[in-house]
């Protein structure tokens, strides 16, 4: 008798979606079905932030690169309190959905705003900005953005102390 769990396996594998791979011993990063490749977490090894472009401890943590003629890649990011990015840019923009802690973003010229676990921030391209930890606080997010001509990111000056410590305004929770 066929169980519940391989009929819908059999199922989805007829359309390319195979969501019940045969082995879980099956290599950490494989083919689903015709059209799907699984990631198994912690597949990807985890990556220390460059100090070129982080202030304080941060790990990467790899999700998705783009292979052609796809564009976009993910990672999940965390940052050790008071740890921060650079300024930077993207050309097409960046996704930011904070999943835990609380941490600081800022656009050029506006004031320092706190993010939480469950927000979702939109940089638009081209936008100059930060984020990172709070000073006593750990935050990670997961960060989605998409390539042009073979860049995802422009990186800039690093946030001065004078900028980071300036804090969000009082009650500036976003």
């Amino acid at each position: 008798m066929t169980s519940r769990r391989e009929t819908i396996a059999t199922a989805l594998a007829a359309t390319g979606c195979l969501l019940f791979p045969a082995s879980r011993a099956a290599a950490a990063t494989r083919p689903i079905g015709v059209s799907m490749i699984l990631k198994r977490a912690g597949s990807q090894p985890s990556l220390k932030g460059p100090e070129q472009t982080f202030t304080g401890v941060v790990r990467i943590d790899p999700l998705h690169a783009a292979e052609s003629p796809a564009r976009v890649s993910a990672g999940s990011v965390t940052f050790e309190p008071g740890a921060r990015s650079a300024w930077h840019t993207h050309p097409l923009g960046q996704i930011l959905v904070i999943t835990a802690g609380c941490g600081w973003t800022q656009c050029e010229g506006e004031p320092i705003v706190e993010i939480r676990a469950g927000d979702v921030v939109w940089c638009p391209p081209g936008h100059k900005h930060w984020h990172g930890a709070t000073p006593t606080t750990a935050m990670t997010h997961i960060a989605i953005q998409e390539s042009l001509n073979a860049s995802a990111v422009t990186w800039l000056e690093k946030v001065t102390d004078a900028e980071y410590l300036a804090g969000p305004p009082a009650g500036g929770a976003a």
